[in-house]
Formats: structure tokens, C-alpha cells, sequence
């Protein structure tokens, strides 16, 4: 019998290479006046973090990647990217 751990779950969910995002231009073009050049192709998305139980890191991310595509990205204009940081005791 396997004993169910929590692991602990990062899910980044950006805009698609494709669709635009305006918030990321925003912080591009504001960058140079804060002091900061030479930074492009700047992309705002978003970080969630959460536990989940499962018997094993493998079953851990495959329940958070269900979760991500079914709930936390729109998949027409979205991705996510699901880790998994680390087993919690």
C-alpha cells in the first residue's frame, strides 16, 4: 500500500508565443526609464503554487497538470508549466 505524500507544486501560466500581452509591453517600455536597458521580449504571466497528495512526484504532477489545463490556463491562449519542487513533509 502507498502512502500519499504532499508534494509541493509551482504552475506558470504565460501567454502563448503567439498572442499579444499587454502588460508585458507596458513593463518593457517602462524598463529604460526605471534605469533598465537591454531588457526585451518581456512576458507577464502568472505563478501558483499549491500541495498536492499523491503517492509519487510522477502521480503528483500529472494531477497538477490536469488541474492546470482544465482550470488555472485558457489553453486557446495560454500555457502552463508544471513542476514539481518538492515532497513535503
Amino acid at each position: 500500500m502507498n502512502s500519499l505524500t504532499n508534494y509541493l507544486v509551482l504552475v506558470e501560466v504565460r501567454p502563448r508565443a503567439d498572442v499579444a500581452d499587454p502588460a508585458g509591453a507596458t513593463v518593457e517600455r517602462s524598463l529604460p526609464a526605471l534605469g533598465f536597458d537591454g531588457i526585451t521580449q518581456v512576458r507577464v504571466g502568472k505563478a501558483i503554487r499549491f500541495l498536492v497528495r499523491a503517492t509519487s512526484r510522477d502521480e503528483a504532477k500529472l494531477k497538477a497538470e490536469r488541474l492546470a489545463d482544465t482550470f488555472l490556463a485558457n489553453p486557446v491562449i495560454e500555457e502552463a508549466e508544471v513542476s514539481v519542487l518538492s515532497p513535503e513533509s
